[in-house]
């Protein structure tokens, strides 16, 4: 299956489908970030990282404008 075949086939789903098929990839999504910045996973590095830079004093918060 081509990935035209798969939007094509998104796009023919009622209002409906393709709000469940967009729930179904955020809860896949949502658990494939939570695997991978837990300890040992392959974004922890990066959250000990920028753990430290804050610990260290070494960040800026973000402007809210």
């Amino acid at each position: 299956m081509t990935v035209q075949a798969i939007q094509d086939a998104i796009l023919a789903l009622p209002e409906q489908g393709q709000i469940e098929l967009e729930e179904w990839l955020a809860g896949r999504w949502d658990a494939q970030m939570e695997r991978d910045f837990s300890p040992g996973g392959r974004g922890a590095k990066l959250i000990e990282r920028v753990d430290a830079e804050i610990d260290g004093g070494q960040f800026r918060p973000l402007d809210p404008r």
